[in-house]
């Protein structure tokens, strides 16, 4: 039983990638529409002159890695439809 759109599932891939390789940049927020925790991890990279952006990579590498590992139904209404923020 499909519960939301193909469009949401084919975020999966995106913000999957997107965490994995810009994490720290917070890209893979903005794919999936939180935008107060992707300007929290591209500003909290940025101001603090990329000393926390090892931490934000790391974050966003698990959760790239959680999103891609999650099966279509479960990620839509994991990140979609509750709208879980972090992790």
């Amino acid at each position: 039983m499909t519960t939301g759109t193909s469009n949401d599932a084919s975020k999966k891939v995106a913000a999957g990638i997107c965490g994995i390789l810009l994490g720290a940049f917070g890209i893979h927020k903005f794919i999936l529409g939180y935008k107060t925790e992707a300007l929290i991890m591209l500003l909290g990279s940025i101001l603090t002159f990329g000393l926390a952006a090892p931490i934000f990579s790391i974050i966003g590498l698990v959760e790239g890695i959680i999103y891609l590992t999650k099966s279509d139904d479960e990620f839509i209404s994991t990140y979609m439809t509750s709208k879980k923020g972090w992790f």
